[in-house]
């Protein structure tokens, strides 16, 4: 009887083993969290089985990222967004907005939240330590806006003054490295920066001056008074860092749509409405991903 007892629980505990080891493999049929290099959070191949291209955009950055009153996104960013989950899906209405701050871009691609970046996301030498960015689709600079009656229209003014700035921007790092004297106002929204320099809390607004020309053009009372600040950025997609496959095909992607001058159409129906003749779209776009 004892042998038989001692059969029965070497037999019992064989089969949870068993089990567990079962278990285990199957929750290793992940492909996002396959280790066996098939696939990878991000990749080709798990945006395919996902069926749905997640991209990182602004939701308050008019004309380029922002939410509109039917609660659509448009954009200039929108419209490339659209046009990869496009030709990646066969359809652009299979792209998921997951709606993002500047503060929040890096993170969210670090996380997995996110498989592409297109939130005006400017290429700096501190980010592409933390992740990829593709080629670029558009140039940028920074630029100051402030009241018409307290016009500035050059840094020397904003000494004693506080600037208003948006958090994770490169306006912020700017300002910090090289005048590091000034007071800086930092929102994380911006929306909130705006209204900040509307109600006077700040002598002038620092951004890029794609943004800060845009609004304001909109915005009565309030001019760019400092059109170029420091040097001409580039602004490209950004994937998580060692995504190497989407990244290639990103580059193929600008490269196709630059041969039907996609991102000169995605121009004229989100940024030449804003801009008229006050901008030269070759100021400004970069088509097919090359400078």
């Amino acid at each position: 009887m004892k042998k038989m007892k001692r059969l029965l629980s070497l037999a019992l505990a064989g089969a949870l083993l068993l089990g567990g080891l079962v278990g285990c493999s199957q929750a290793g049929a992940n492909p996002a969290n396959n280790s066996n290099g098939t696939s990878s959070a991000g990749s080709l191949e798990e945006i395919k089985q996902r069926g749905t291209l997640r991209i990182g955009v602004f939701s308050d950055k008019p004309p380029f990222g922002y939410v509109d009153s039917n609660g659509q996104n448009q954009g200039f960013d929108v419209e490339i967004a659209k046009r990869f989950a496009k030709d990646l899906l066969g359809d652009e209405s299979k792209v998921e907005f997951v709606l993002v701050e500047a503060a929040n871009r890096v993170p969210y691609l670090e996380s997995n939240k996110v498989d592409i970046i297109m939130a005006n996301f400017t290429v700096t030498e501190e980010r592409k330590q933390k992740v990829d960015f593709a080629n670029p689709y558009m140039k940028v600079s920074l630029g100051l806006v402030s009241p018409d009656g307290a016009l500035i229209t050059s840094i020397d003014q904003l000494k004693g003054k506080k600037v208003i700035v948006n958090k994770g921007t490169t306006a912020q790092d700017y300002l910090t490295k090289n005048h590091p004297d000034l007071e800086l106002l930092k929102y994380d929204q911006n929306t909130e920066a705006f209204e900040a320099l509307k109600d006077g809390r700040g002598a002038a607004l620092a951004h890029d001056n794609t943004e800060v020309l845009a609004w304001a053009k909109s915005n009565p009372g309030f001019s760019v008074g400092v059109p170029t600040l420091g040097g001409t950025d580039t602004i490209a997609p950004a994937v998580k860092k060692g995504n190497t496959e989407l990244l290639n095909w990103i580059n193929q992607e600008l490269e196709a749509i630059g041969k039907e001058d996609f991102v000169g159409q995605a121009y004229k129906k989100t940024l030449l409405p804003v801009y008229g003749d006050d901008v030269k779209p070759e100021e400004l776009i970069v088509e097919g991903g090359k400078l």
